[in-house]
């Protein structure tokens, strides 16, 4: 066995449309043996501390998070500034981080990555001091995310389906940013931060961002109508959402928006609320990803 390598797998049972599937005796039964590993059961979504201890106890030098993207945010921001490495083994609707890295979604070939994938360091971003590895943003993203948190059923189906009710009915909102020394007053009807080039899904909203090299792509989508939706969605499944006519992508290591009313937000997929003013920042090479 490994002396030098000492693996944790952080698993949330509640991820993703496979919950039946016992991930804890697949991980059990498909680790080489080579290598020392514990499996932390995170059972309780509104409390990690207990498992935040023992992810940061100087045990172990990998950690896995086995779950969608909350999980992957929950774990990874307890990482970066450290020496531990990240794992994730997909098992959520989106899979953003570990789509972006390329980790197999499929829970065998992950674990299997986990024992004998490269290492790759890459950015995070930061919002009013908040963790985000992909991407984050305000406007009808972060509608939808509070929406699907939400809701009773997960998985993509019905994160489309809400989608599709929203989005004739929410309204673009004025924004003010200020960013590389300048200031800009426009309307939007969202604004994503980007340190990789996807939400999830292979959805990509910035399809030229890069998780290493120290930028932030702020990505904004003005108001358009049911042609220029159209044209959006082709761009974005072709990876090319740059091009679209109604999308303005600026590129920053730091980014305030002011006069917020009780704003939605989302990190990776996750929502919150933010109150008059964020701040986004890079936290540049922070955190060190199996890939």
């Amino acid at each position: 066995m490994s002396k030098d390598k000492y693996i944790a797998f952080v698993v949330n049972p509640s991820s993703g449309p496979q919950k039946k599937r016992n991930i804890v005796d697949v991980i059990s039964k498909n680790m080489s043996g080579k290598t020392p590993f514990d499996i932390l059961v995170w059972k309780d979504k509104n409390n990690f501390e207990e498992i935040r201890k023992q992810i940061t106890s100087g045990k172990y030098t990998h950690v896995v998070a086995v779950g969608g993207d909350g999980t992957v945010n929950e774990v990874a921001k307890n990482l970066a500034n450290t020496n531990i490495i990240l794992g994730i083994i997909p098992r959520g609707s989106g899979n953003g981080l570990a789509r972006s890295l390329g980790i197999p979604q499929n829970a065998i070939q992950a674990i299997k990555r986990v024992e004998d994938g490269s290492v790759k360091t890459i950015d995070n971003g930061l919002i009013n001091g908040k963790f985000f590895s992909c991407a984050a943003g305000v406007g009808f993203d972060a509608h939808i995310c509070q929406l699907f948190a939400n809701s009773k059923t997960r998985g993509l189906i019905s994160y489309i389906k809400i989608s599709l009710t929203q989005f004739f009915s929410y309204r673009a909102k004025e924004y003010t940013i200020e960013t590389n020394n300048e200031t800009l007053k426009t309307k939007a009807f969202l604004i994503a931060f980007a340190n990789a080039g996807q939400y999830g899904n292979d959805f990509y909203i910035a399809p030229q961002a890069k998780m290493d090299d120290g930028l932030l792509h702020m990505v904004i989508l003005k108001p358009f109508n049911i042609i220029g939706a159209c044209n959006l969605l082709v761009k974005v499944l072709s990876k090319k959402a740059h091009q679209a006519k109604n999308i303005v992508t600026l590129t920053a290591t730091n980014i305030k928006i002011k006069n917020l009313s009780s704003e939605f937000i989302h990190f990776d997929g996750e929502p919150g609320i933010i109150e008059n003013e964020i701040e986004v920042s890079i936290n540049p090479q922070s955190l060190q990803v199996i890939c």
